[in-house]
């Protein structure tokens, strides 16, 4: 089966198979694609400051039970991005590490200003990529 990719163009890929990467230099690319959609980027954006505010609270407060909402909220508003927004499924279901680092990665790249707005959806995520690399 073929597929417009956002950012690598006509790609062949058996339906249902898990992307492979070597290293986390290759997913970034693929991760920058399945969050071309500013508003997803945003609701990611959101769901990791919640979820780290949260964790902070959980210890400083010594709360434990904080945990909880710091991941429902952090996963629930990116998974509202990806099925409602971007209408993707999210890498953590096939890449859990990967993908959080790679969250984390765009949070901070957002948050410095680093993370243009078509990072992906423009074609500029190989672009986005490189210049996040350095």
């Amino acid at each position: 089966m073929r597929y417009a990719h956002p950012v690598m163009g006509d790609v062949a890929r058996e339906p249902g198979t898990l992307e492979r990467f070597a290293d986390f230099g290759e997913f970034w690319p693929h991760y920058l694609a399945e969050h071309g959609n500013a508003g997803n980027r945003w609701l990611h954006f959101a769901g990791t400051l919640l979820a780290l505010v949260l964790l902070v609270a959980a210890v400083v407060m010594r709360w434990p039970l904080l945990v909880v909402p710091a991941i429902v909220l952090g996963y629930g508003l990116s998974w509202i991005g990806h099925f409602v927004v971007e209408r993707n499924r999210p890498a953590t279901l096939r890449h859990p590490l990967w993908s959080l680092r790679a969250d984390l990665k765009m949070f901070g790249l957002m948050l410095a200003g680093r993370l243009g707005r078509g990072a992906a959806s423009d074609g500029a995520g190989r672009e986005a990529a490189s210049r996040a690399r350095r």
